[in-house]
């Protein structure tokens, strides 16, 4: 994530998770083409949750190129209070047992600091494990959310080989944590090109949800 105060706003709160997006995929986006990103603030919306205070921040991003409007992106942000010494976790859901396919991930440190590197993200949860025990009160580790939904998206292309990925909507649950096996999964949605997506964590938790459409 950016610093906060720069393009993302200062809130008030120091911590801060990738709580879910929405991606629309118009056009393709050609190896080689000049492309241009422009991101905006849509919202900035303060809630208070039984963890306490919450601030949602959603941006969104769009990439062109050749004078198409190639991809748009909203990315759901949310900023917390620190964590209280004993609260206990939040009870999570169990994973649907419906999957018509599913793959098994296992994310290790260096899988974790590509990502970081790949996507300029230097926040500590998820390379620096001292940090993210002693400071932000996780057991190790963090996998960031958005890798979570790339392997989730890519999954569900590889079951739908012949045809387009046009929408991708995610919905973080609860945090995975590196070197604990998840499996990504996933069945037909209810209408036609559609498909209901989850991430099923080491207990059987409910870890992420998603819908996609295909055409």
């Amino acid at each position: 994530h950016p610093r906060k105060g720069g393009f993302l706003p200062e809130v008030g709160l120091p911590r801060r998770m990738w709580a879910g997006g929405r991606l629309r995929y118009h056009s393709p986006l050609r190896i080689g083409a000049q492309a241009e990103r422009s991101s905006e603030i849509l919202s900035v919306t303060p809630k208070e949750g039984k963890a306490g205070r919450l601030v949602f921040v959603t941006v969104r991003h769009s990439v062109t190129a050749g004078g198409l409007n190639c991809v748009e992106e909203e990315q759901d942000i949310v900023y917390r209070e620190p964590p209280q010494p004993g609260a206990a976790a939040p009870r999570a859901e169990p994973a649907p047992d419906d999957a018509a396919w599913s793959e098994t991930v296992t994310p290790d440190p260096v899988l974790l600091f590509r990502y970081s590197a790949l996507t300029s993200n230097g926040h500590r949860i998820h390379y620096d494990a001292p940090y993210a025990r002693d400071e932000e009160g996780y057991p190790d580790l963090v996998v960031h959310g958005p890798l979570i939904s790339c392997l989730l998206q890519g999954a569900s292309e590889r079951a739908n080989a012949d045809r387009r990925l046009v929408r991708f909507d995610f919905r973080a649950l609860s945090p995975l944590f590196v070197d604990r096996p998840f499996n990504v999964e996933g069945a037909a949605g209810d209408a036609g090109g559609s498909m209901r997506l989850w991430v099923r964590g080491p207990e059987g938790n409910l870890a992420m949800t998603a819908e996609a459409e295909f055409e």
